[in-house]
């Protein structure tokens, strides 16, 4: 079990605000990142664009899940079990992807499905590079506070979405620059195994010691 600094009643309910108002950011980015990905992925037959816009689902339902988990706090007392739930809720998500995003991308590559190049694409994961790093380094700071293996999670899904943009960018980038197909569904590959250590790490994370806020 985890242990963070048990604080004050005022300390926790400016964390939850502000975790909340994250919150509300993440998921309006990741519905706009998602939609732009799924649709341009599809366009230029790309696994890991389409995997990539999933994986911005799965972070809008991290996201929700965790609004679920604060919202339990403003009303209830112990955040044990809710928490919990939270995270494994999370965990499922991160296996969800994996396996998705892992079995398409073989196929493309034992079937040697050859990708469009992506402008819109290659932008997409640039900007998002940009934004997810500082998005996921806030969040993380306030979960101590909170005492949230749940908050903790949803970080690190924000973390890996940023692991994901890098993946994707060489891999989009290689295929538009050099015209290796191949690195586009091998970046799906690396995507889907990002997603899966991420899968286990969560589901097996132990508790914050205050999770029942002290």
């Amino acid at each position: 079990m985890s242990t963070v600094q048990i604080q004050s009643p005022a300390a926790r309910r400016v964390a939850v605000r502000r975790s909340r108002l994250l919150n509300r950011v993440t998921i309006a980015w990741n519905v706009a990142e998602g939609v732009i990905a799924v649709a341009a992925g599809v366009v230029a037959g790309s696994v890991s664009l389409v995997g990539f816009g999933l994986d911005s689902g799965i972070e809008v339902s991290a996201a929700a899940i965790l609004a679920w988990r604060l919202a339990k706090e403003s009303r209830l007392g112990c955040m044990a079990d809710f928490d919990r739930r939270a995270t494994r809720l999370i965990g499922v998500s991160f296996a969800a992807i994996a396996i998705y995003v892992g079995v398409e991308s073989i196929r493309d590559l034992i079937g040697a499905a050859e990708p469009h190049s992506s402008i819109v694409g290659i932008a997409l994961a640039g900007v998002s590079l940009l934004v997810m790093p500082v998005l996921a380094r806030s969040k993380r700071h306030l979960a101590p506070v909170l005492g949230s293996r749940a908050a903790a999670s949803e970080a690190d899904q924000t973390r890996l979405c940023a692991l994901l943009s890098a993946v994707l960018l060489v891999g989009l980038g290689l295929n538009a620059a050099l015209g290796w197909w191949w690195a586009d569904p091998a970046a799906g590959v690396g995507i889907a195994v990002l997603a899966g250590v991420e899968a286990v790490k969560t589901w097996r994370a132990d508790a914050f010691a205050d999770t029942c806020c002290g």
